[in-house]
């Protein structure tokens, strides 16, 4: 993919990757397949919150998303506030610079429009502010593409999160819960369209057959402490979370069922020996996943799925697999009404471990039914997301993607 003097299009990618958090990196290896398919000759780069990690995986350049190397620390001495406060004005110029390199720059989905985890306005709202203002001034194309939103109590955040949208030059989201957000925060959502994640369209392995016999159960575990508005009661709602997945886990192992731990974020290793610490048993085993793919492995060879994090259950339905949802967000909520679950959902702030039991027992009673409508919901989101790529070629690349489109009709 060349400009009119035949110099690569430089495409930027920009978020919290490779910083431990398997959603936000599968989303960018989603886009980095997109661009090789269609626009193979752009030359890419990223701006991002694990550099190194980026540059390992995928293989592209990448600059540190931060000048001040502590921003995710919590600043306690007068040097670090210092520090990060000089971050935040240095920030401005190297965003800027950064931007200012590019023809493009693609946000890859991601929850980069929401505070449904705790969430601090001066950290990546301010940072994506500072991308999307950095673009409408230098005439680089922003594209926020397939994101998460929410709508947001917090004043500063939600003015921060409010102008990145409007400063964006696309914008499309991953359902339509986000899009009503946005509009509610008061962006012009009237050409904003929904696709399903992006994440849906990396290649999946094959779908596993149940043997008859009760098989292995993934259980997907997050380091989960409430959202923005749960400070107050952030340890309460964690115990809760925690006693109530032991409690379920100790019961599957008492019955006989494998159960393999999975995590979707370094962080959330902590629960893993929590729950192993706690059910001694054989039957309950942990995995290390690297990438979704890894945790598309675990979750095409189980019988079932019960999880937390939101890729982690883009996983299970992506490789066919009859999933429970301990729902933390309304995010959670529509990906699987849309999939065709929405009848299996559990509170993640109250979890009731008899009615998850329960609900997970009836999952399991109608897996072959949810497996074929999981397998129809499948090959529709593939189809919308062909028709996500083409609107952001021809939206990002007007002249290559012309181009493209003749070399498809020879």
């Amino acid at each position: 993919m060349t400009a009119a003097d035949g110099t690569p299009v430089r495409v930027g990618v920009f978020g919290l990757l490779g910083s431990g958090n398997l959603g936000n990196d599968g989303s960018l290896e989603a886009v980095l397949g997109y661009l090789g398919r269609r626009h193979p000759e752009a030359a890419v780069d990223a701006l991002c919150g694990g550099p190194e990690a980026v540059t390992a995986r995928f293989g592209i350049p990448a600059t540190r998303l931060h000048w001040y190397r502590g921003e995710y620390r919590t600043a306690s001495r007068a040097g670090a506030v210092v520090g990060k406060g000089l971050g935040k004005l240095v920030d401005v110029f190297r965003t800027a610079a950064w931007v200012r390199r590019h023809d493009v720059v693609i946000v890859p989905g991601m929850g980069v429009l929401e505070a449904t985890l705790p969430l601090r306005p001066w950290g990546f709202p301010y940072s994506l502010f500072l991308l999307c203002a950095s673009g409408r001034l230098l005439g680089t194309r922003v594209a926020l593409a397939g994101v998460g939103a929410a709508e947001i109590r917090n004043r500063p955040t939600r003015t921060l999160v409010r102008w990145s949208g409007r400063l964006a030059a696309y914008r499309s989201y991953r359902d339509d819960q986000s899009r009503d957000a946005m509009r509610a925060m008061g962006v012009d959502t009237a050409r904003d369209k929904v696709y399903p994640d992006l994440a849906f369209s990396l290649p999946a392995p094959p779908a596993g057959e149940p043997s008859g016999a009760p098989g292995p159960v993934c259980v997907g575990v997050m380091d989960f402490h409430g959202g923005n508005d749960d400070r107050a009661r952030a340890e309460e709602i964690h115990r809760r979370y925690l006693d109530g997945t032991i409690r379920f886990v100790r019961t599957l192992a008492e019955e006989g069922r494998p159960v393999r731990l999975l995590t979707g974020d370094t962080c959330d290793t902590s629960v893993v020996a929590a729950i192993l610490d706690a059910v001694d048993s054989p039957l309950v085993t942990a995995a290390e996943p690297a990438s979704l793919a890894d945790l598309m492995n675990e979750m095409a060879a189980a019988d079932t799925v019960v999880a937390v994090r939101y890729h982690n259950l883009i996983c299970a339905l992506k490789t066919g697999t009859p999933a429970l949802a301990l729902s933390y967000a309304a995010k959670s909520d529509a990906l699987m009404e849309r999939m065709g679950l929405g009848a299996y959902c559990h509170p993640a702030r109250e979890v009731d471990a008899d009615r998850l039991l329960e609900q997970f027992r009836a999952l399991e009673k109608g897996s072959a039914e949810l497996r074929r409508t999981l397998a129809e919901r499948n090959r529709a989101a593939a189809r919308q997301l062909d028709e996500q790529f083409d609107e952001l070629s021809a939206t990002l690349f007007p002249a290559t993607d012309h181009a493209h489109a003749q070399r498809e009709t020879r």
